[in-house]
């Protein structure tokens, strides 16, 4: 038997590395890990789609690399998985600076300055196609000078420039390819503000707290479980033994949506409905690398979407995760998984519970209810209320015919009721669904023909007659009028 060489096609597999299946903001996060590894305290992006041969930047003021460590660094896996890593350390296998940055061009560029001097290597791709071999360029001084951004790293610190951006702007040009850009860095923003929202708000006890700005504009930390509203419940942690180490699970239920002010709920819904945002989040290093769902324990639904679980490990136990290179996705081990599968159950009964409870607070049992909830062997059906007085006013009012009619359009309405569409849009827009509609006439001429149905007894009684005005919801717009009003009549 003889041993052979088969050295890969650089030109084809520089071609398949660059199709993991890196987004933007996936790529970047893998750069900014290893600004946090390099102890940086600040992160630029910059990217400026319009000028004639575009570039995006990642500058850090980090520690810095030597030209030896740089082309360390550029050598793909050049930090071997098996070498001893820094405990904190958010890298893994070698190979993120360049697939993150092979993904969205085809010419990366690493400068770093340390101990007072600059140094700099280059990939490019075009280079290692015609070639087939794996090159890389050492760029001299003058060169070094030439590159957009150099002159930032007055200090120690490292640039990492990409250009020939093929894929980032999708071969558009002008306005098109700036708007285009414009929308990717917004969503970059969110994006780094969850990710690394932890070391955003100086929560991570090994490390300071920094600030990542794109375009000059600081990223705001997102903290997805809301930990700083007082409505927000969050349950004792609880901790599983993996090997030597330890995975901690920390199980939350939101507020509901009508105890978030306006600002807070829209920045929930821009990253997302609550019903996609529902789910583990697990932390590598205090990094967030998956969340969202619950492991196929459990299907995602409206009445658990308020539920959360912040699951934390530390890379010692990489060997018990699946995680891929994008350290976007993870598999909990089985011993973590079992103990998910009892807090599931646990935290989805509470989310139910909060979502019910809102639910009947919005169908109050008292008699001038207009809808009625209607639990039977069938299912659960909804009417308006045979009792409601406008109901009854209109009976009294009707013949045998006009009575059969009313009958028949109340049983209709129930029946046709679209609960579906209704469903679909509280959970998308719970705010904008179920308002009060725009005036239609003299309100306080309304509220004299509701106060005529109730019995004669009754209309004198203020308290009866802003209890069926309030519970019709004509007059939620003009409701410190009515009141006034109300207490006027005699």
């Amino acid at each position: 038997m003889r041993e052979l060489n088969l050295p890969p096609s650089a030109a084809s597999l520089s071609a398949s590395l660059r199709d993991i299946g890196y987004t933007l903001e996936t790529a970047i996060a893998d750069l900014v890990d290893n600004s946090i590894a390099a102890g940086a305290h600040t992160i630029d992006v910059y990217c400026d789609p319009g000028s004639v041969s575009p570039a995006l930047a990642v500058i850090d003021d980090g520690c810095g690399m030597s030209g030896n460590e740089i082309v360390d660094a550029m050598r793909l896996g050049g930090s071997s998985r098996a070498q001893e890593r820094s405990v904190h350390d958010l890298g893994k296998f070698g190979l993120g600076l360049k697939t993150a940055s092979f993904s969205q061009c085809r010419c990366l560029t690493v400068v770093s300055r340390k101990d007072g001097r600059l140094s700099g290597i280059e990939w490019d791709l075009d280079v290692v196609k015609s070639s087939d071999r794996w090159i890389v360029r050492e760029l001299d001084s003058s060169q070094l000078r030439e590159l957009p951004y150099a002159e930032t790293l007055t200090a120690t610190g490292t640039l990492i420039l990409w250009r020939k951006l093929d894929r980032l702007f999708g071969g558009l040009h002008g306005r098109s390819r700036q708007e285009v850009a414009a929308e990717k860095l917004v969503a970059l923003e969110k994006h780094l503000g969850l990710v690394f929202h932890r070391f955003l708000a100086g929560t991570v006890s090994w490390h300071k707290p920094f600030g990542i700005s794109v375009n000059g504009h600081p990223v705001a930390d997102f903290d997805p479980f809301c930990r700083e509203h007082p409505a927000t419940i969050k349950e004792p942690e609880e901790s599983v033994q993996v090997g030597r180490s330890r995975v901690t699970l920390a199980p939350f239920i939101l507020p509901h949506h009508s105890k978030l002010k306006a600002h807070v709920l829209k920045r929930y819904k821009d990253r997302s409905d609550f019903v996609a945002n529902q789910g583990v989040y697990v932390y590598r290093n205090c990094r967030l690398i998956a969340w969202g769902g619950w492991f196929r324990i459990m299907a995602r639904s409206e009445v658990t979407k308020l539920a959360r679980i912040q699951v934390d490990f530390s890379s010692a136990l990489d060997g018990s995760w699946t995680i891929d290179i994008k350290k976007s996705s993870a598999i909990p081990p089985k011993a973590v998984r079992d103990q998910l599968r009892l807090i599931i159950d646990r935290i989805a009964d509470r989310s139910t519970a909060v979502i019910k409870d809102k639910g009947r607070r919005a169908l109050p049992t008292v008699k001038y209810t207009v809808w009625e909830r209607l639990p039977g062997k069938a299912g659960i059906r909804y009417a308006i209320s045979a009792t409601h007085p406008l109901v009854k006013a209109l009976e009294d009012a009707l013949d045998e015919g006009g009575l059969s009619k009313l009958r028949l359009l109340l049983e209709t309405a129930a029946a046709a009721l679209p609960v579906e569409t209704i469903y679909a849009d509280h959970a998308v827009q719970p705010r904008r669904t179920g308002v009060a509609p725009e005036p239609n006439g003299a309100p306080l001429e309304k509220v004299k023909q509701l106060r005529a149905c109730l019995p004669e007894q009754k209309r004198s009684d203020q308290k009866a007659v802003l209890a069926l005005a309030k519970q019709t919801r004509l007059f939620d717009r003009d409701w410190p009028a009515v009141k006034e009003f109300v207490r006027g009549l005699q």
